[in-house]
Parts: C-alpha cells; structure tokens; sequence
C-alpha cells in the first residue's frame, strides 16, 4: 500500500472545519476517558539558530463511538522566529506522519503547518461550543496573522458570528482579513479594547506582556497565542476573576496562558476549573448560570494533530487527493 502526500492545498482542501472540530471534540473527550496515548511533548532547543524542534506523538481510540476509528502519529515542528527575515521562511513549519494503528503502515505525510492552523482553529470552536453565551454575536481578534482566519471560521461555526472586531500593529495583516470577511461579516478594525468587548475574544499573539487589561463582564476568551514559557496576553487580573479551562495540566502550567502568573503563585490549582476534554465528556460543567469570564488556555495538543489528520486523510482518500507513493518497500 501506497502512502499519500498532502501538501499545503491538499490539507486545505480536506480539511471541512466543522468535521474537524468534531474530531478534535472527540480527541478532547478521549483524553478524559484515557483512550488516548500522548506522551509529553519534547524539544530540541537550538539558541544558536533562534529556533526549536517539538516532536508531538499521540495514539487516539475512538472504536466505541457509532462512527469508530483509532489513528497515530507524530508531528515534528518548529519556531524559528528570524526565517521570516533572515531566510524567506515561516516561523513555523510542521510535518505530520500519519500512521495505521495495526500495521504502523505510514498512510499520510501531510503538511503540518496548514493542519496545525486548521486544528488551532477547531480546538477554539470547541472551548466556544462549551464556554461561551449561546447568544454571542460578536467576536474580537486580537492578533491578524494567519491564525486569525481559522479562529473566525471556526468558531463561525458553533456561534452565530455576526460583528468582528480585529486588533494588531499590523495594519497590512488587519486589511488582508477584512478584505477576506468583508462579505460574510460586519468586520472591522478597532483597538484591543474594544475587540476584548466582544462576546468572544481570540488572542493569537506572541507577546511577553499582556496586552489584554480588561474584557466585558461575560465575555469567553481563547488564549491561544501562549506557546512557550514567559509568554503572556491576559492581564493577570483578569485571569484571576476568570473560570479558567486548559487543554493539558503539565503543557499550561509550564508554557500556556497561565505559565506566567502560575510561576509568580498568583494562580494555583483551586484557579482551574477543569481541562476542556472533562467538560466534553461531561465529567465537569461548561458554561453554567452566572458565569462571567471565561478563558480558555490552549497549548495545542497532539491528539488535536492526529485528530484532524484523521479527517484530512479519509477525506483526501475518498476525492482522490494528493500524490500517493510507496514510502515503504516490500521487503520484509
């Protein structure tokens, strides 16, 4: 059997957002069951370079659900913060290998920078489906960059997304997105203060100091920009005020949203309220009567890769999608 490549176009055009927030919903719920395997991510640190490997392996088993399916693999991903300037590349590139359960049979190579955007996205919606009004309209983003795209489609999906509101220095970044939207949303662009008004709000930067001071009384926010020890949106106090739910104990609290307070003793364990996959599989509550901020704290989790490979590789097999080659000989 052949394994299919699937580059940038392929996994855009694989990738249906709503089925991949279900299969990340569904990947959350696993990992509160423990049906899934995830060991830590792990990192290959290369100051020399201004960058860094991660290696993000996971194994998901969804066999009981009426629609079953089990899936594997890893990505290998980096952030090199100078290539944009130093050599015209991404800061960010991954690469996902996506394997048979039962064979190891490497089915998929896939290009992981467009899956990591797409399950980024999906694992937003989810925290949205469950901790946000039913009836937010509006949506602030707090950061234009290509991760801003797939916040607001997602979550455009779980709510009825009517007004955005889109904060950034970059005033190119913030054209480019209306330019995109402007037929589907009232969108337009604002300060950080008025884009943390709305009833949601995404921050997807990489700042160090908090840029978020404030949030209306019962907004949700998705914290998505913390990825690495020292970075920080969200003003301390907001925080602390907040309904706090994480993706991952160990990823959150050493380089999520809450690493920076967590490490001052300004947060501590009685502050979370639960991991999202807990409230997915119903073992903790989502939004509830009387809630008023809500955060969301997303380190990004490798059964989210693996479930959102899961959906691009059955879809792409199904259209006929990609380049198919044999990766693995035949001689045993």
């Amino acid at each position: 059997m052949e394994t299919l490549l699937l580059g940038p176009d392929d996994v855009a055009a694989s990738a249906d957002i709503a089925a991949v927030t279900d299969a990340v919903e569904a990947a959350f719920g696993a990992d509160a069951t423990g049906d899934v395997q995830m060991p830590a991510k792990s990192y290959i640190d290369l100051p020399q370079h201004d960058g860094d490997f991660r290696s993000m392996p996971a194994y998901i088993d969804r066999t009981d659900d009426e629609d079953g399916w089990e899936a594997a693999g890893v990505k290998w991903v980096n952030s090199h913060p100078s290539n944009p300037d130093d050599h015209d590349l991404p800061t960010v590139m991954g690469t996902m290998i996506y394997s048979d359960p039962e064979t190891a049979l490497p089915l998929a190579i896939l290009d992981g920078t467009t899956l990591t955007r797409l399950r980024t996205g999906a694992a937003a919606a989810v925290a949205t489906r469950y901790l946000a009004r039913e009836d937010a309209t509006t949506l602030g983003l707090v950061g234009a960059g290509i991760q801003a795209y797939s916040q607001l489609e997602a979550i455009a999906q779980v709510r009825n997304i009517q007004q955005v509101v889109v904060a950034d220095i970059d005033r190119e970044a913030i054209a480019a997105l209306i330019e995109r939207y402007g037929d589907d949303f009232a969108i337009h662009e604002g300060p950080v203060v008025e884009a943390a008004s709305c009833d949601i709000v995404s921050t997807t930067t990489p700042v160090r100091e908090p840029i978020v001071d404030a949030v209306a009384s019962r907004t949700h926010v998705n914290a998505m920009g913390a990825d690495a020890a020292g970075k920080h949106e969200i003003a301390d106090d907001v925080l602390a005020d907040a309904k706090i739910v994480i993706d991952d104990y160990e990823q959150c609290t050493h380089s999520g949203e809450i690493n920076v307070p967590w490490s001052k003793g300004t947060l501590d364990d009685d502050d979370i309220h639960a991991e999202i996959g807990e409230i997915v599989a119903g073992q903790k509550p989502g939004r509830e009567d009387g809630d008023g901020v809500t955060v969301f704290d997303s380190t990004g989790l490798a059964i989210q890769d693996v479930a959102a490979s899961h959906v691009v590789y059955e879809h792409a097999r199904e259209q006929d999608i990609g380049t198919a080659f044999p990766l693995v000989g035949t001689d045993t």
